[in-house]
């Protein structure tokens, strides 16, 4: 900028950066949330072994602390195109799922296909010793190696040609042993396939209107640094000069507590009207709508201008955003299914390691009322659809509906009326309502 130094124009750019496209990725990871999982396994008693099957796969879920990394893999996926899930034995034998970013984890599919895999390989620091460890995973063995680079991500410098050694292992040749799986254990959770094969974040389409968003607010800072100050002008004043330097010498200061005043009635004092700001404030709200148009996301959530505005107005801002979030839980679920298959196959289940007829129970993405799903039950309910399932509908986890099931039961076993079981307390409660004697089969000759 002409007449500004440019050190203080940096700090310009540090106040003008606004993160939107934070805001572009958190608001369909907010509304993604795993509820569970229902199997559709066959059996002698197909309802019973599927209901086995869901409540094995929510105990590894919350095992493994899905509820809160769950977030992580999906803000991941969005965020760096693509996340992983490791599905590795534990200790005790269970199960164990862990978090990979793109960053230490790389997958090479079987040539000519995008879902069965290769080979996969993971980097990490070892904090014992302070080496590089590196896995890779095939679909018959695991290979383990060591380095003293002190890079544990995918850089240039971490595969120079030599600086690698096998890791010693027990019992093991050459840090090999066998990959008791037989399929590379590696999940890949790849964000919008369909624009790039290898993923594509969310906020890759925007880059350039937030660009824009902060140049708009950087001229904005200058106009309102040294545009809405009203500039004062004289006209027919004698400036003084200094006797020494020979330069005028500035007659007034600058301060908003201070006048202009001097004793020469010819003397014109004014004032030039100050920046309009009002321009470079649109062009930021432009630049908003524009990015808040490509990336789904609702005006209200970047704008925040929500006043006197109906449900179903929201609703309608909404359906772009709820449009994207069930696309990326299509694909996502079935990355999830395959995670829990690959769980049940580390616990030996190769019933269920192969049941394809999994599906994932996602969290409505869509902004509900109380009001709006307590009818839409009732009305579910006279056409006919089962209790279990409006209460899904309604929000519930299978974890809380489980527990409702106990509930109805004892409340319905409470509300019912206690009613004399035999025929002797039948006899005895019509006698104290009769007390007239009563002659029956089998009753005594003499008390008849």
């Amino acid at each position: 900028m002409p007449g500004i130094d440019p050190r203080e124009v940096a700090e310009w750019m540090k106040d003008a950066r606004t993160n939107w496209t934070s805001l572009v990725i958190d608001s369909p990871v907010e509304r993604m949330g795993v509820d569970g999982f229902r199997f559709g396994v066959d059996g002698e008693d197909k309802e019973r072994s599927a209901k086995t099957a869901d409540d094995a796969a929510n105990r590894i879920w919350q095992e493994n602390q899905m509820d809160a990394d769950s977030d992580l893999i999906h803000y991941g996926a969005l965020s760096q195109r693509r996340a992983f899930v490791l599905v590795e034995r534990g200790e005790d034998g269970r199960p164990v799922l862990t978090h990979e970013t793109p960053r230490q984890v790389a997958v090479e599919h079987v040539q000519g296909s995008r879902r069965k895999l290769a080979a996969g390989l993971k980097l990490w620091r070892d904090d014992w010793t302070g080496n590089t460890r590196a896995t890779l995973w095939t679909p018959t063995e695991t290979h383990h190696f060591t380095t003293r680079s002190e890079y544990p991500v995918f850089t240039g410098r971490g595969f120079r040609p030599g600086s690698w050694d096998a890791m010693a292992l027990p019992n093991a040749r050459d840090g090999r042993e066998p990959n008791d799986l037989g399929v590379v254990p590696l999940v890949p959770f790849i964000n919008r396939r369909s624009r790039r094969p290898a993923g594509f974040a969310e906020h890759e389409d925007v880059l350039s209107n937030q660009n824009r968003i902060n140049l708009s607010l950087i001229y904005l800072i200058a106009a309102m640094r040294y545009g809405a100050f009203r500039q004062r002008w004289a006209a027919g004043l004698e400036v003084d000069e200094d006797p020494i330097t020979g330069k005028p010498i500035q007659p007034f200061q600058l301060d908003i507590r201070r006048l202009w005043t001097t004793a020469d009635p010819e003397v014109k004092f004014g004032e030039f009207s100050a920046t309009d700001l009002v321009p470079y404030v649109r062009a930021v709200e432009s630049a908003v709508q524009d990015l808040a148009a490509i990336s789904r996301t609702p005006p209200h959530y970047l704008l925040g201008q929500v006043v006197n505005v109906s449900g179903d107005a929201l609703k309608a801002a909404e359906t772009g955003l709820v449009s994207k979030v069930r696309d990326r839980q299509r694909a996502f679920g079935e990355s999830w299914e395959q995670t829990m298959r690959l769980a049940f196959r580390v616990l030996g289940d190769e019933a269920r390691a192969n049941a394809y007829s999994a599906e994932t129970l996602w969290r409505d993405p869509e902004s509900r009322s109380l009001a709006e799903l307590a009818d839409a039950a009732v009305k579910k309910q006279a056409a006919g659809v089962p209790w279990r399932q409006r209460m899904e509908d309604m929000g519930y986890t299978p974890q809380e509906i489980d527990r409702m099931e106990i509930d109805r039961a004892a409340d319905a076993l409470n509300a019912t009326p206690v009613e004399p079981t035999s025929l002797q307390g039948a006899r005895e409660a019509r006698q104290q309502r009769d007390p007239r004697p009563v002659i029956g089969r089998g009753s005594v000759p003499d008390a008849a």
